[in-house]
């Protein structure tokens, strides 16, 4: 292979494992920490990139489009929070399967209804919107590259605020043992409230920043549900720092693997999954 085609690939699956990092850290958030299984996750995704191409539409600029989805989608996760999620923690994990698969048919029909069943595009900024030239022939945009840069950027705040800070103490104070962090006078219901809007808002920020990538479809957050779930179960529950390596190695398979064995492209990541839980069945790193 040329090294060039090489370390093009490479790029692309860095990117590709960065913005499912951004998903699957909330999921890691809600699942890992608050113990809720939530299936819509992937519908905050797709809720992100429909409002980055709806918001773009009506503003005109991308920039102000990502900074108002982020304060709609956060909003829609303390509403959802406060008005159903919160019924459930006490209840069998079935229980919250079914809500959540609820949200999911409700989210789909509710984007019909205000957008169509249209495949949309999202024009890339203008600022960014050239390539690098590698070769003569071969070029890299320079917008995947403000994506994995800025991806990483959120990766490091995100890792600073879980283990350095007081909020990143009580959250996982509370993860292990609520009752214990109640008792001490924090307001665990208001707490749960920002973790769960924080998921929330990972996710569709993921689909704001990736829709002039992979444009905007019905039912896209499908996939991105399944390989958030496949981050969570590799990295480790509640591990932050696992799904950001589980992430990267999931990019770097299934990327490789459409080049290397098309035929196969949809198993490596599975026979990833597979091959790391009969080495480590808690998944590569302990909760964190």
């Amino acid at each position: 292979m040329d090294i060039t085609i090489f370390f093009i690939q490479l790029l692309n699956s860095l990117q590709y494992g960065l913005v499912l990092f951004l998903v699957a850290s909330g999921l890691t958030l809600i699942f890992g920490i608050m113990g809720i299984i939530n299936l819509a996750h992937g519908s905050f995704y797709m809720l992100g990139a429909w409002l980055a191409w709806w918001l773009t539409g009506k503003i005109g600029s991308f920039a102000v489009a990502i900074a108002a989805g982020i304060v709609i989608t956060v909003v829609v996760g303390m509403v959802l929070e406060r008005l159903i999620i919160r019924r459930f923690y006490n209840r069998d994990h079935l229980y919250q399967v079914l809500v959540t698969y609820g949200l999911i048919l409700v989210f789909e029909e509710l984007r019909s209804v205000f957008w169509g069943n249209d495949v949309q595009s999202v024009k890339v900024p203008a600022v960014f919107d050239y390539s690098i030239a590698l070769t003569e022939q071969l070029s890299y945009s320079v917008y995947r590259l403000f994506t994995t840069l800025f991806c990483v950027a959120v990766a490091i705040a995100l890792y600073l605020l879980i283990k350095h800070t007081k909020l990143g103490m009580t959250i996982r104070a509370g993860a292990s043992n609520r009752q214990m962090v109640q008792s001490l006078g924090i307001n665990i219901s208001f707490l749960y409230m920002m973790v769960f809007a924080m998921g929330v808002g990972l996710a569709a920020f993921a689909g704001l920043i990736n829709a002039p990538i992979s444009s905007v479809y019905p039912n896209m957050g499908g996939q991105v549900m399944i390989m958030s779930f496949v981050v969570v179960v590799i990295g480790g529950i509640g591990s932050v720092k696992g799904a950001f390596v589980a992430s990267l190695l999931i990019g770097l398979a299934e990327t490789f693997g459409q080049l290397f064995i098309p035929t196969m492209a949809g198993m490596t990541v599975y026979v990833l999954m597979a091959a790391v839980l009969l080495w480590r069945p808690q998944g590569l790193f302990q909760q964190a």
